[in-house]
């Protein structure tokens, strides 16, 4: 009633909720990609890579904002950070068993080229 006194008819059209409140503010946002791009200091962060709970206890003892990982993942990765973790490689791996251990094979189109070399001389 008080949208249709307000706006009229077009008071009364359904519209997009505005939803919860980000827990992040621009100023929160800049000071996490800051931190991201400098990276954690082993002897004051206590960690050598940043983990999403590495960063969000970070925005808690900085800022006293409490962000759970599955709303911080979402926001980092719409900063534009990817997760990036190196190839696993086994301890006991020899350097050259993977090198040895694939096999070549001549290439196929090279035996179709003779055969069609031969084909057309006939």
């Amino acid at each position: 009633m008080l949208r249709f006194n307000a706006e009229g008819p077009d008071g009364l059209i359904d519209r997009k909720a505005p939803g919860p409140r980000p827990r992040l503010s621009d100023e929160h946002r800049r000071a996490l990609a800051a931190q991201i791009e400098h990276g954690p200091i082993p002897a004051i962060h206590g960690v050598v890579r940043w983990r999403l709970c590495d960063l969000g206890q970070w925005l808690w003892e900085t800022f006293r904002v409490s962000v759970s990982m599955q709303t911080l993942s979402p926001e980092v990765r719409a900063m534009g950070y990817r997760k990036l973790s190196a190839r696993p490689k086994h301890h006991a791996q020899a350097p050259g068993a993977i090198e040895a251990f694939k096999k070549t094979s001549p290439p196929r189109w090279q035996a179709s080229r003779a055969s069609r070399a031969s084909a057309s001389t006939r």
